[in-house]
């Protein structure tokens, strides 16, 4: 791993880390235990601020946040679980993780909110959306999935970000680019390069050169789909779900989404557990599947049930789940009432079902699984 400073020799993330693998939830790779000791250093720095508190922080304007880390690397190495294990072991409650598109979607919106409204005439309203995160006192922010493909980002992160730092907020990301590879080729990206020296000024920058791609290997050689019900397919998917997780059996989590919560039955490992009743016959949407697709890199979806007429509202959210799934290359494992060709028994979805047989038979496909995430910034901005 190259990075411009040493990593800590033992931490809460590096005990968490050697933890998973003792008991064989992960298998122990010299980079991912490196990188957690980088992770420990910046959880060292936020308790050493610890004692000024909040009202220190209020006080002194000028003092300057803990150093962040900007973890890049390629798909697969384990950057997500760290950013689990990190996150879990700041003993702060000031701090809070989000997808990067997700993040900017949210700041772009309170930005157009903010110029509908009769303060919006002369003031700055990059001021405005970063004054009630400093107001909640945050001092940590996670962001997964650092990638600037857009202008619109690409101008404002610098403002952004100049006065996050300023306020004391620590910055830790994810990534799939270095730094100086960030809006490659973008449009005017002579106006962007002051970021990526900021980003630098206040982030250790370091590479994650784990061995292999570990997301691809959990499912390699499985069959992720089960058909029928009763006990016999439920072992089944209980297998799948062990192997993908490392044998890890999970624990209840939540995803937010547009200021709410939706239940996750069961989480480890960057994969989720749920039943399609948790997500076909709830009040969710389009962008609430967003939320989850970006949040977790697989999935398991327990009885799936065949969709006739009384379902159609169901129906109609399988096929949005599913859409979402693929488009962003979520692995699905899934337990079917009966074929794929019999799911759908519905005319008023037959049309838009089709779409989503297809969808599912490539999913469960060897070149589909081996394939990597997809970044979908649109869909979030949208």
């Amino acid at each position: 791993m190259s990075s411009k400073s040493s990593a800590s020799s033992s931490g809460p993330v590096t005990s968490a880390y050697a933890e998973l693998a003792g008991r064989g939830a992960l298998t122990a790779d010299p980079a991912q235990r490196e990188a957690a000791g980088l992770l420990d250093a910046v959880v060292a720095a936020l308790v050493a601020e610890q004692p000024k508190g909040f009202l220190g922080k209020l006080f002194d304007k000028s003092a300057p946040a803990a150093k962040g880390l900007y973890l890049h690397g390629e798909v697969g190495r384990g950057k997500t679980m760290l950013m689990d294990l990190f996150f879990a072991a700041v003993p702060i409650k000031q701090k809070r993780r989000v997808h990067f598109h997700e993040f900017m979607d949210e700041m772009h919106a309170g930005m157009a909110a903010f110029r509908k409204s009769d303060k919006g005439k002369d003031a700055d309203p990059v001021e405005a959306v970063v004054k009630p995160i400093v107001k909640s006192g945050l001092r940590l922010l996670c962001l997964d999935e650092f990638h600037v493909h857009d202008i619109t980002n690409a101008m404002l992160l610098y403002r952004l970000f100049d006065k996050l730092f300023a306020q004391g907020v620590t910055l830790v990301a994810t990534s799939n680019v270095v730094p100086d590879q960030l809006y490659k080729d973008g449009l005017n990206r002579q106006l962007f390069l002051p970021f990526i020296d900021l980003l630098k000024e206040h982030c250790v920058v370091a590479s994650l050169e784990a061995e292999r791609d570990y997301r691809r290997m959990k499912f390699a050689g499985q069959h992720v789909y089960a058909f029928g019900t009763g006990p016999d397919v439920r072992a089944e998917m209980d297998r799948l779900w062990l192997r993908i997780t490392g044998g890890e059996p999970g624990h209840p989590d939540v995803v937010e989404s547009i200021g709410r919560k939706i239940h996750v039955p069961l989480a480890a490992m960057g994969a989720a557990r749920f039943g399609f009743s948790d997500l076909c016959e709830k009040p969710l949407g389009s962008r609430d599947f967003v939320r989850i697709s970006h949040q977790f890199d697989s999935m398991i979806i327990d009885d799936v049930p065949q969709m006739d007429r009384t379902k159609s509202d169901a129906a109609k959210r399988f096929i949005l789940l599913i859409d979402n799934l693929y488009d962003r290359g979520v692995k699905l494992g899934a337990s079917f009432a009966v074929p794929l060709e019999q799911l759908g028994k519905d005319d008023k979805t037959a049309f838009e079902f089709q779409r989503t047989i297809s969808r599912l038979d490539e999913m469960q496909s060897e070149e589909y699984l081996d394939k990597a995430l997809r970044d979908r910034p649109s869909e979030l901005a949208g």
